[in-house]
């Protein structure tokens, strides 16, 4: 099934044609309403009359994450906050997060982009999708909410947590859809089985997993641990949050909304765009944002374009499964933790020197496991148990207040680390042979 057959399946031609106008009006729309992009576009010389094809928009500086929090929070709105219905936030790296604005139009365009992708993954009004996503200002729960709603589906909206009444739920209300992260999926079927239960007789026929990047390995253990079809869903807060792009039943790619969001791929060295075909990294122009839109936004995720035709019939291009960043960042259920974060906080304790090791795995039950090895200061060091055992409380208690989620700390002792005469390695990412 299609949502919209006459904007997914449309002509390419025809859809550069409708791009165009579109692209030309958001780059006018914000040189005119956003301070930030009017300096931007006058420092490097650019003026919105210089576009006059698709192609020109490489004459356009990038956004970067940077700008989005230098700008905290509403100083990249192109709206007055009159029109400004809803806020949504990044979790923040800093102390201060990334704030995205949606106007009623971006909301009803938001829901009808899920709507399409829920349509893809082959969720239809006879479905009971049960969200898995946090419902704060964490764009997934709400996002995915209101499209799955406007495509028909009945909605349960559970929530994060509590997986064993998560799974009542499931066989309760014959919930036959599940969203949520990838790694909760499996956690979830590992808590079915410690219950007695076999995961795989549950309702459950087809999951719209996001939030993380995750692999082919993983898709094939949730596919045959659970007994669903498991497929993928793209999107950043930065962009519009859920929406950007999704997997049809082909799972050949995920189809981006291209009517919506106009793609590049960078090399991410040189900026320069690169050929469909050729990985590097996704760039995104929003083209009918009202609040928020943003240009050429730099995601650091790494992918591939493909624009061949897709059995399934849609016409625009498809992303390979993110399986990368450019940057350190790590996702950790979910939630965006950056090294710096976690350095940021064990420089201000004195009980611990300036050396650590960051460790992801995945536990048995496939949940991300953070643990931080802490090199103490031995000026510091008492030698008392119950001393080391405050300052494990200490740092614990610290780095889950920043990060939102809470790693296990393991003190080791001085000068036991690894040391390194260049860039030291910091994180050690397990997971990625999952």
């Amino acid at each position: 099934m299609v949502w919209d057959a006459a904007k997914e399946m449309m002509d390419k031609e025809e859809l550069r044609r409708e791009q165009l106008p579109l692209l030309q009006q958001t780059i006018r729309n914000v040189y005119e309403n956003v301070p930030f992009y009017r300096e931007l576009f006058d420092r490097e010389g650019v003026h919105p009359d210089d576009l006059q094809t698709l192609e020109d928009v490489q004459k356009f500086p990038f956004t970067t994450k940077d700008a989005l929090r230098d700008n905290y929070p509403y100083g990249l709105f192109a709206r007055p906050m009159k029109d400004i219905v809803r806020l949504h936030a990044s979790s923040g790296t800093t102390g201060k997060p990334i704030v995205v604005g949606y106007t009623q139009n971006d909301i009803d365009m938001w829901s009808n982009l899920i709507a399409r992708l829920a349509t893809m993954a082959g969720v239809s009004q006879d479905d009971v999708a049960q969200i898995c996503f946090s419902y704060g200002l964490f764009t997934g729960g709400f996002g995915l909410h209101y499209g799955l709603e406007k495509a028909g589906a009945t909605v349960v909206p559970a929530s994060v947590g509590n997986t064993e009444k998560q799974i009542m739920l499931i066989q309760d209300f014959d919930v036959n859809v599940l969203v949520c992260t990838p790694t909760y999926a499996l956690y979830l079927s590992e808590v079915a089985n410690d219950m007695g239960l076999d995961p795989r007789k549950l309702s459950l026929r087809v999951g719209m997993f996001g939030g993380e990047p995750w692999t082919e390995n993983m898709r094939t253990q949730i596919e045959e641990r659970l007994g669903i079809v498991a497929t993928d869903n793209y999107g950043l807060s930065e962009i519009v949050g859920p929406g950007v792009a999704g997997e049809c039943q082909s799972r050949a790619g995920l189809h981006i909304n291209e009517d919506h969001f106009l793609v590049e791929v960078i090399d991410p060295e040189t900026g320069e765009v690169l050929p469909d075909g050729e990985e590097g990294e996704l760039v995104f122009t929003s083209l009918t944002k009202e609040a928020f839109p943003i240009i050429r936004y730099r995601t650091k995720d790494i992918s591939v374009l493909n624009r061949d035709a897709c059995s399934c019939g849609r016409t625009g291009a498809r992303m390979r499964k993110v399986t990368g960043r450019t940057d350190d960042m790590l996702i950790i259920g979910g939630v965006n933790v950056f090294p710096s974060q976690i350095e940021s906080v064990l420089m201000e304790i004195p009980e611990v020197a300036p050396h650590y090791l960051i460790v992801v795995d995945k536990k048995k039950a496939f949940l991300d496991d953070l643990e931080v090895h802490v090199e103490l200061n031995r000026e510091k060091f008492t030698g008392s148990f119950r001393d080391l055992e405050a300052v494990e409380k200490k740092i614990s208690r610290k780095l889950a207040n920043v990060l939102t989620v809470s790693p296990r700390v393991k003190l080791v002792e001085p000068k036991s680390l690894e040391r390194s005469t260049g860039k030291a390695k910091r994180v050690i990412d397990k997971r990625k042979t999952v």
